[in-house]
């Protein structure tokens, strides 16, 4: 029997959190972006003082354990007026496609929607699969977008997705 729990995450889960991308960072982008640029990314967003200091500028993690391991995390902020950005979602590739992705993602919206928020928009890579996967959920690609992080650049689409009943 599977026993799954979503919870806030502190300071004190960030190793859980660097399990989870140890295992899924490269998996996901190795066949969208340079083996340095991963490792960039990788080093600029994920090292324990950046993640402490996401956490401290308002960025909300929630891990998803199954029977107590760390599988799986998202992350959001506040994005413009009554607008959250999901900012951060992944699974360890062995979890993946089991709809604990969705939990994830539902837990954010209820979050998101208790804070005054009616919109999720996110940004994903316009060669990652997972674009197909968000619109499934009901997540609508609304533009484009390149953004330099370093010497590199993210080309993607920014997605959005109505979480009240209101649009």
């Amino acid at each position: 029997m599977h026993v799954f729990n979503i919870i806030k995450a502190t300071t004190d889960n960030i190793p859980d959190i660097q399990e989870i991308i140890n295992e899924t960072w490269e998996p996901t982008y190795r066949n969208i972006i340079s083996p340095a640029q991963i490792e960039y990314m990788h080093h600029e967003i994920y090292q324990t003082g950046a993640l402490q200091k996401q956490m401290a500028e308002g960025q909300r993690f929630f891990i998803l354990y199954l029977n107590e391991v760390p599988v799986g995390f998202a992350s959001y902020s506040p994005h413009e007026g009554h607008t959250y950005k999901l900012n951060k979602l992944y699974l360890k590739p062995s979890y993946q496609g089991q709809g604990f992705g969705r939990l994830l993602i539902h837990h954010v919206e209820q979050d998101a929607k208790e804070r005054g928020g009616k919109f999720l928009i996110l940004n994903v890579n316009r060669h990652n699969n997972a674009r197909q996967i968000y619109e499934r959920i009901g997540f609508k690609v609304i533009k484009e977008e390149d953004i330099p992080i370093g010497p590199y650049w993210m080309n993607d689409y920014v997605m959005q997705k109505a979480i009240t009943a209101e649009e």
